[in-house]
């Protein structure tokens, strides 16, 4: 599909100094796809973590890092509702500010995602809870995907590659990460069995899935 929005997507922006880059306390940060395996930030500790309220989705056209505006990949965002296990990052007080301005060049270069901070539970024990900086999916933004088929996130997955490599490398480290951390992702699994030739060409149904 190709995608040509009528205002096309701003570069990222600077945006004003945040509580998240002031605060005395440690910073802590929850991946959930690419920063799970490759973070490209200093930390000090990290521990597996779940995240209430939002769920892992490949829901954002890729115009960057593993597409372009022409050829879109797919990537992921976190989307409403469920919950989403993923890996918290715990970067000391001093390095908060140059972490969170390395965070907005990666993931806000087209203002796709809201920076926001969110309750994750840690799995160590005894389990704690602490509040965590990570990158939610604009609903309103040009390049929400929402829910495609299996056989569109493929189809976009194959043809994408961007600044960053193509996107089937990126949503295969993103299930080995998950398989590392010793749980599935249903579908991502499926679609890394597609893109391994593992799987059998999807019935017209399945096609239709959304």
């Amino acid at each position: 599909m190709f995608i040509s929005p009528t205002n096309p997507p701003a570069i990222c922006q600077k945006l004003p100094p945040s509580e998240a880059e002031f605060s005395q306390a440690d910073l802590w940060v929850f991946g959930y796809g690419s920063l799970m395996w490759r973070p490209g930030f200093e930390f000090i500790e990290q521990a597996p973590a779940r995240l209430i309220g939002e769920h892992r989705a490949l829901c954002v056209y890729s115009f960057d890092h593993r597409g372009t505006p022409e050829k879109p990949g797919l990537v992921l965002g976190l989307d409403r509702g469920g919950a989403c296990r993923g890996v918290a990052f715990r970067v000391a007080s001093k390095l908060r500010g140059k972490t969170v301005e390395y965070l907005r060049s990666r993931e806000q270069t087209t203002n796709v995602y809201r920076e926001v901070s969110r309750s994750v539970w840690l799995g160590n024990e005894p389990r704690q809870r602490v509040s965590a900086l990570t990158y939610v999916v604009d609903r309103g933004h040009v390049q929400y995907a929402g829910r495609l088929s299996l056989a569109e996130q493929l189809r976009l997955v194959q043809q994408g590659h961007g600044r960053s490599g193509n996107n089937r490398d990126y949503v295969l480290s993103t299930v080995r990460s998950i398989e590392a951390q010793g749980f599935r992702d249903e579908q991502l699994h499926r679609l890394a069995s597609m893109l391994h030739g593992d799987a059998h060409p999807l019935r017209p149904a399945e096609a239709a899935e959304k």
